[in-house]
C-alpha cells in the first residue's frame, strides 16, 4: 500500500518489521474463531505504467505467516458507494472525488471537496488547506443576499433541531417472549427511510451501538418502529425501557434500500422470515405488493407461543386485506404447534419442487431474513434450483458506515474471494456468492464475552 517517506521512517524507528512485496491473500482461523495464520501472495514489480511507476503483481507463489492479531488498515480505499450515491458526481479511477484543476469544485454545482476524499490518503494539514481554499472559493461565489443567507441558516437550524430531537419511546408492545415492538420519535429517519434499510441505535450514553432493521415508519408522524429480541445485555436492557424514556441516539437510515423489480405474469417473490425476521421482511414485502408483485411469505417460529403479527387485524392480515390475491402466507413452527411442522425450508422446498415441475407460480427470487444458519440453509437449497436469492445480513457492526470493517462479508466474485461490507454494500447481498463457512464463525466470535456480560449484569 502507498506510504509517505516520513511514515516509513517512523515505522522503522518503532521497530516494525516490513514484509516487502508481500500481500495478504487470506486470513485463516481453522477450527477456532481466532485468526491463527495468514497466506501471503509473493509479489514482484511489474512493467512501468505511463507515469513510470511499477505496480506489484502476483508471482503465483504464496507464503504462510503465523499471526495472533490482525489490525485492518483504515482508509485504505475510497468509500465504494460514493460514485453511486449521486450519479452526477464525478470520481477518479481510484474512487476519490474529482475536483477541477486548481480548485476544490466538484462536478456538482455548489459542492466542494478536499482532504482524503479527493487526495486519497494524505495529511490533516493538506485537508485543512483544502478546506480553507474551498471556503475562499465559496465566499467569493455566494449568490445569496444577506436576507437569503439568514433564511437558509434558519432552515438549517430547524433541520438540526429535528435531527437532534430525543429518540423518545412513544409506544411499547410486548409481542412474544422476549420480543418487544417500540414506536420511537425519529422524524429525520422516518422522512428518508426506504424498505430494507436499518438504523444504528445507541441505547444509553455508555452503551453499545446496535444495528436494527426498520420494521416500519410513519413520515407524517415522524416515527419509526423497531422490533427487538432481548438476547444480550444491551437488547435485554432496551426491552426494559418504558414509554417516555429515550434512546441516547439513532442514526440512519443506513444501508442500501431493497432492489425492487416489477415481475410480470405468473411469478411470485418468496420471503423466508425466521423468528424476528418478519419485522424487517414486512416493509420490503409491502413495497413489492405496492408494485403489483405477487408475494409468498413463509414465516417460521420455534413454537406457537412466539407468534406475532399473525392474528386477524394484525400486520400480515392487514396486508392481505389491502392487496387481495397478491399475498399468500405459509406459517411453520419447529414443533408443529402452528402451521407446517418444520423449518421455513420445509415449505420452501415444496415450492421449489413445484416450480421445477412447472406447477404453480414461477419463483422470481427468494429473500431470506432471519438467523444466519437459516439463511445459509435457504441459500444452499435455492442454489440447487438456480433461483436468485438475497440474504439480509444483520452482522456485528460498530460505526455501520463502512469504516470499521467489523461487518465484512466474504464473497466470491469472478472466482476471487473479496469482502463486502454488510453496512454499506448491504444489508441485502446475493446469498449465493457469500462464503458461509468463513462468514458464520463471525457470529460466534464474542460469545464468551457476551455470556460474561450477562453474568456480570445478573441476567443469567
Amino acid at each position: 500500500m502507498p506510504v509517505r517517506v516520513e511514515e516509513l521512517h517512523h515505522a522503522l524507528e518503532e521497530g516494525i518489521q516490513l514484509k516487502v512485496l508481500r500481500a495478504p491473500r487470506e486470513f485463516v482461523s481453522e477450527k477456532s474463531n481466532a485468526v491463527c495464520h495468514t497466506i501471503l501472495d509473493v509479489m514482484e514489480l511489474g512493467p512501468p505504467d505511463a507515469s513510470g511507476r511499477r505496480s506489484p503483481v502476483p508471482t503465483g507463489q504464496t507464503e504462510t505467516m503465523q499471526v495472533d492479531l490482525v489490525i485492518m488498515a483504515l482508509g485504505n480505499a475510497s468509500n465504494p458507494i460514493i460514485k453511486d450515491s449521486e450519479p452526477d458526481l464525478k470520481t477518479t479511477k481510484w474512487g476519490t472525488i474529482d475536483v477541477n484543476s486548481g480548485s476544490q469544485k466538484t462536478s456538482l454545482d455548489g459542492v466542494y471537496s478536499g482532504g482524503d476524499a479527493t487526495r486519497g490518503g494524505s495529511t490533516a494539514i493538506n485537508a485543512a488547506g483544502d478546506g480553507k481554499a474551498a471556503a475562499s472559493e465559496i465566499a467569493g461565489e455566494i449568490p445569496f443576499t444577506a436576507a437569503e443567507i439568514k433564511e437558509l441558516v434558519e432552515k438549517a437550524a430547524r433541520y438540526t433541531d429535528q435531527a437532534q430531537a430525543p429518540a423518545t419511546i412513544l409506544k411499547k408492545t410486548e409481542l412474544a417472549g422476549g420480543i418487544v415492538e417500540f414506536t420511537v420519535n425519529s422524524p429525520v429517519v422516518a422522512k428518508a427511510a426506504q424498505a430494507g434499510q436499518f438504523v444504528r441505535v445507541l441505547p444509553t450514553p455508555k452503551g453499545e451501538l446496535i444495528p436494527l432493521t426498520l420494521a416500519d415508519w410513519d413520515a407524517e408522524a415522524g416515527t419509526i418502529d423497531l422490533v427487538i429480541q432481548g438476547m444480550g445485555t444491551s437488547t435485554i436492557g432496551m426491552n426494559k425501557m418504558e414509554v417516555g424514556e429515550a434512546f441516547t441516539g439513532i442514526a440512519g437510515p443506513l444501508g442500501q434500500p431493497s432492489k425492487l423489480h416489477r415481475y410480470e405474469g405468473n411469478q411470485t417473490i418468496v420471503f423466508t422470515a425466521g423468528g424476528v425476521g418478519l419485522p424487517p421482511v414486512y416493509p420490503i414485502m409491502r413495497a413489492h405488493l405496492r408494485l403489483g408483485n405477487h408475494v409468498t411469505l413463509i414465516a417460521g417460529y420455534r413454537t406457537a407461543s412466539l407468534l406475532f403479527w399473525t392474528a386477524k387485524g394484525e400486520r400480515v392480515d392487514r396486508l392481505q386485506q389491502e392487496f387481495p390475491g397478491l399475498l399468500e402466507v405459509i406459517y411453520a413452527t419447529n414443533d408443529g404447534t402452528f402451521g407446517v411442522k418444520g423449518f421455513v425450508t420445509t415449505p420452501l422446498e415444496e415450492l421449489l419442487k413445484q416450480n421445477k415441475a412447472g406447477e404453480g407460480r414461477k419463483i422470481a427470487e427468494v429473500i431470506a431474513i432471519g438467523p444466519p444458519l437459516m439463511m445459509r440453509a435457504v441459500s444452499e437449497m435455492t442454489r440447487q434450483y438456480a433461483v436468485p436469492t438475497v440474504a439480509s445480513l444483520n452482522s456485528i457492526m460498530v460505526d455501520a458506515t463502512g469504516m470499521c470493517g467489523a461487518c465484512m462479508v466474504p464473497v466470491t466474485l469472478d472466482g476471487k474471494l473479496v469482502r463486502k461490507h454488510a453496512c454499506i454494500d448491504g444489508p441485502e447481498i446475493d446469498a449465493h456468492i457469500i462464503d458461509w463457512d468463513k462468514f458464520l464463525p463471525r457470529f460466534e466470535q464474542f460469545k464468551p464475552q457476551e455470556q460474561l456480560s450477562r453474568v456480570n449484569h445478573g441476567l443469567v
